[in-house]
């Protein structure tokens, strides 16, 4: 799978368990670490594992994909799932607030969801 569909793949495994304010940033030509950054808040510590559980474990159980690290604990209020291309940052939204990865990383575009067609059927991705 290439780093877009896994950046998009991680936005709609975190929406499913009410993810908040999940943005895809494509750092390519900003970074030699990795492709894109995906950023995902929680609203308390149980909300957060649901997140993070749910991409972990459809990512292993759906697609053999396993996060190559991962960093941060739910206590800490926020965890990074580093899939090598794609890092994933589950985080509070006061966490998140604080650090402000968007603006850190303000030069890098942010990649659009996907749009839902009237069926509900995810259409093609749009730039």
């Amino acid at each position: 799978m290439d780093s877009r569909k896994l950046a998009l793949l991680c936005r709609e495994l975190a929406d499913n368990k009410k993810a908040e304010d999940i943005t895809i940033l494509d750092v390519r030509k900003l970074s030699s670490v990795t492709d894109y950054f995906v950023i995902a808040s929680g609203t308390s510590e149980p909300h957060l594992r649901a997140i993070v559980d749910e991409i972990t474990d459809r990512l292993r159980e759906d697609h053999g994909l396993r996060a190559k690290a991962v960093d941060g604990t739910m206590k800490a209020a926020w965890v990074v799932l580093d899939y090598f291309d794609v890092i994933v940052h589950v985080m509070r939204g006061d966490l998140r607030e604080r650090y402000d990865l968007e603006a850190l990383w303000g030069d890098a575009p942010r990649v659009k969801p996907r749009k839902r067609s009237k069926q509900g059927v995810a259409a093609r991705p749009s730039a």
